[in-house]
């Protein structure tokens, strides 16, 4: 059963606008249910889906980044990118965005494109 606005003005009348809200939260669908612990769970996701968002985009754009250094054939370039490379890829596994073997062979293949340019 969804509390209708009349509903939720008396509600919010009688214990104050802090205890239960309209739906208004950004995420919500207009038929969630207006528990507080639903209403805090959709907030929640919607911070964690920016953060996860956030931290894939950034080890994407240092892979990328990466990928066109070696491309370009700049040794010392490439071996500096690596470097910031290898570290990004530290801290998204640290972050939970990548698991560390897939990390680990990122490095491994990375390396040794590096490494085979002259």
């Amino acid at each position: 059963m969804c509390l209708t606005s009349q509903d939720l003005l008396s509600y919010n009348k009688q214990f104050g606008t802090s205890r239960i809200s309209c739906c208004s939260h950004e995420g919500n669908e207009p038929h969630m249910a207006n528990h507080h612990s639903a209403l805090k769970r959709a907030r929640q996701t919607t911070k964690r889906t920016a953060t996860n968002r956030a931290n894939t985009s950034r080890l994407r754009t240092a892979l990328r980044t990466l990928r066109e250094t070696i491309d370009k054939g700049d040794k010392a370039a490439a071996e500096k990118t690596y470097r910031e490379t290898v570290s990004a890829l530290d801290k998204a596994i640290q972050k939970g965005t990548l698991h560390g073997n897939t990390a680990a062979r990122y490095k491994s293949r990375l390396g040794k494109r590096v490494n085979a340019i002259k």
